[in-house]
């Protein structure tokens, strides 16, 4: 297999700070070490990059100014054009992260990605461009917020943040140049360690994203939910997909997130029925995941009413 060249992903909106930590970054020896870098800026702000800083010369700076221009095959020539060892890229936080993530060359590899915010714009950017915000957090190792005020409410920024990711470190950048991590606890609203691990109707959303992002935890876990059936005739008579529509932040991204039901005979469940059901998780492979994931072995069926709020949500 050909060794990948890693992809450093800086996201955010604008003035948000990802020109001056790139910049830093670049001037630090730890970091740069003389790697021939290629800088990929998609938007401009107040900073500017100096590359006359930068330690080492092995260092390449190209804009693309508009999304249509940002393809796999404009990408390919950058890499044929520059010998790298790696690329930065200062990606637009007004361009959806799907037109990166499908244009990337093929033997690019995003090694680390970021967003970063400024602290006090962030709850108002969350409230006004909410789709956008789902867009750049969904994936993000780490949220760096910058420029924080010595009065943020905190908790309102990790209840934003998990309301689309639990996986992501969240980071407080002060002007005086200290720095404080989010150490608030962040319990799930059930109990992993219970005989049936029971799911209500409002945790649903919040249940299949950790599922999702921690499946090896719930290996051999006992699981009651309740979820709306589709049955697919691939599947056999015995098996069918259970599960909710969720909303992650609009009425546009409603998708289905069911998990593959498996029962020991032959179930009377059809297409819309909803049901409570019962039974052990295994995580495997099966042809509806194209690979690995959580399949439900049914032990329990109980026929259900629809929940109150039939589309599951994080709030």
């Amino acid at each position: 297999m050909a060794i990948q060249t890693p992809v450093y992903l800086f996201t955010g909106f604008l003035e948000g700070g990802k020109t001056h930590i790139i910049q830093e970054s670049m001037e630090d020896k730890k970091f740069n070490s003389g790697e021939k870098t290629l800088i990929i800026q998609c938007e401009e702000g107040i900073d500017e990059f100096d590359l006359s800083r930068f330690w080492g010369k092995n260092v390449y700076l190209e804009t693309v100014e508009n999304e249509e221009e940002f393809t796999k095959e404009y990408l390919t020539e950058l890499s044929k054009k520059h010998k790298l060892d790696r690329v930065i890229i200062e990606y637009n936080g007004m361009w959806q992260m799907k037109t990166l993530y499908e244009n990337l060359p093929d033997h690019w590899g995003i090694y680390q990605e970021m967003m970063f915010a400024d602290a006090s714009t962030f709850i108002s950017y969350n409230a006004n461009m909410r789709q956008l915000m789902v867009d750049k957090l969904l994936n993000a190792e780490m949220v760096v917020l910058n420029r924080t005020p010595e009065k943020i409410d905190k908790e309102e920024i990790h209840r934003i943040v998990r309301g689309i990711s639990r996986r992501a470190a969240i980071t407080y950048d002060y002007p005086d140049g200290h720095v404080e991590y989010d150490e608030i606890e962040d319990p799930l609203p059930f109990d992993l360690n219970a005989d049936v691990v029971n799911i209500e109707d409002g945790d649903y959303a919040l249940f299949y994203r950790d599922l999702s992002e921690e499946m090896d935890k719930y290996e051999g876990k006992v699981i009651r939910f309740k979820g709306i059936v589709a049955k697919d005739s691939s599947m056999g008579d015995k098996s069918v997909l259970a599960g909710r529509h969720v909303m992650t932040c609009c009425a546009d991204d409603i998708a289905f997130h069911p998990l593959v039901c498996i029962f020991e005979e032959k179930t009377a469940l059809k297409t819309r029925d909803w049901a409570i059901l019962t039974g052990k998780i295994k995580i495997e492979k099966h042809k509806l995941y194209r690979g690995e994931g959580p399949v439900l072995y049914v032990t329990k069926t109980e026929f259900a009413v629809p929940p109150a709020q039939e589309v599951a949500t994080f709030y």
